[in-house]
């Protein structure tokens, strides 16, 4: 081979990488939007909303309880969070993460918070026994997680209703 030929092989070789890597910069994009954006999934899983009985011991208070559960493969900071009714009951979720598939109680009386449950220390129930509704809120006070229960809108709904908010 002579030199020219070797330039001219180097040239061509590199024309080829450079159409190669143009077409992978093309094709990664398409293939990248095909797939759905991340979205959070924690919401309100369940309401222990009415304890047997009139007894306001905190054994009792802590019967009744919120459980929260993230469904995605990924923890979940939700400091700042609430759990907010429509009476005004707020919780405040403070420097707590939600493990990846998993689920943390919030119970109304006192006791010592551990990755599956947390404590309001409220001396009184939070949540009314006959009808509620509980929003779930992210840190931008966005509703993630609504349920209601009982009567509302001065209509009687038996059960147990959920709605998705903005996540």
């Amino acid at each position: 081979m002579t030199v020219s030929t070797t330039a001219t092989a180097r040239r061509l070789a590199a024309a080829a990488l450079a159409v190669g890597a143009l077409s992978a910069a093309v094709t990664l994009p398409a293939s990248a939007a095909d797939h759905a954006p991340h979205r959070q999934s924690v919401e309100i899983t369940k309401v222990q909303y009415d304890v047997p009985g009139r007894d306001h011991s905190n054994r009792a208070l802590n019967q009744e309880w919120v459980e929260v559960t993230n469904s995605t493969r990924e923890v979940v900071n939700l400091d700042r969070w609430t759990l907010s009714d429509r009476e005004g009951h707020t919780y405040t979720f403070r420097h707590y993460r939600l493990g990846a598939r998993s689920s943390v109680f919030v119970h109304t009386g006192a006791g010592h918070d551990t990755r599956t449950d947390l404590y309001q220390n409220r001396t009184r129930d939070a949540w009314n026994d006959r009808a509620g509704t509980l929003t779930l809120r992210n840190d931008r006070s966005r509703p993630v997680s609504t349920v209601t229960w009982g009567h509302r809108d001065g209509g009687h709904h038996d059960g147990w209703h959920h709605g998705g908010g903005q996540r």
